[in-house]
């Protein structure tokens, strides 16, 4: 099965907006690829819906429970410094390379100028569900 690590910005926009990225989540919890994710994806996560958006603590728990309970979570054991410009966006590269993910989803410009990372194809959204989901097209 299709491994995608997708960036904090995919599941923002997911959970707060819907669209695209909802039907990615979706796809995603639901078992049609599986997603990768890391403490800290998931740690900046839980800062980004509490601090930015005003999620209570309670829901911020029930997502962060969903999202753990469906991801296959990577550990990584090393520090990377590829994204001079954002050295926050290392973290979903780690989260790939330990996870043996096959692909990386993000909407971050940093991420998607690399193009892949140690071989890793960095997608948008569109182009994932476009590539491996033609029907939402």
């Amino acid at each position: 099965m299709t491994r995608v690590a997708a960036d904090t910005n995919i599941y923002i926009s997911a959970l707060m907006f819907g669209g695209l990225p909802g039907v990615f989540l979706d796809l995603g919890l639901n078992c049609a690829f599986t997603l990768v994710s890391s403490r800290a994806i998931l740690d900046e996560l839980d800062e980004k819906l509490r601090c930015k958006f005003a999620v209570s603590e309670g829901d911020v728990s029930q997502i962060r429970a969903r999202l753990e309970g469906a991801a296959s979570l990577a550990d990584p054991d090393f520090t990377l410094q590829a994204v001079a410009d954002d050295p926050d966006d290392d973290r979903i590269l780690e989260c790939a390379v330990a996870g043996k993910a096959d692909l990386i989803v993000s909407g971050d410009r940093h991420l998607l100028h690399l193009g892949s990372y140690a071989g890793i194809p960095v997608l948008t959204v569109r182009q994932f569900l476009e590539q491996f989901v033609p029907e939402v097209r």
